[in-house]
């Protein structure tokens, strides 16, 4: 049996789902910081297989891939700028809520993770 590929949208619409959660005996802060790197990780991987699949993306498998990624896309130029920086803002933030004590203005980064998530997978359809 062929093993089925990973939908990388479905980080976005779990990110989405805990954006909403308030039920759990879990801070709003740790379902918010855990939604901001599902939707990171949603565009990224996206993003990256879609590059590599009609753009020509070459990577090394590594955590340089992020930073390969990025770079890869301003170079395509046009909308592919755009993209690469709001993935670049999508790294940034899902840094600080994976390893920062203090996150200032965390709903407004989720929101706005969702909103460069969103983006970023319906440009690269």
């Amino acid at each position: 049996m062929k093993k089925m590929r990973f939908d990388w949208r479905e980080y976005l619409e779990l990110a989405k789902k805990i954006s909403n959660m308030s039920d759990l005996e879990l801070s709003e802060e740790a379902l918010y910081r855990s939604a901001v790197s599902r939707a990171y990780y949603a565009a990224f991987c996206w993003c990256r297989n879609f590059a590599y699949q009609r753009l020509g993306f070459k990577t090394s498998d590594t955590s340089k891939a992020h930073k390969e990624l990025r770079e890869f896309l301003k170079r395509k130029g046009g909308k592919w700028i755009r993209l690469a920086s709001q993935l670049n803002n999508l790294r940034l933030w899902r840094n600080k809520c994976d390893y920062e004590d203090e996150v200032q203005g965390l709903s407004n980064m989720l929101k706005e993770s969702i909103k460069f998530s969103e983006n970023v997978i319906n440009t690269c359809k």
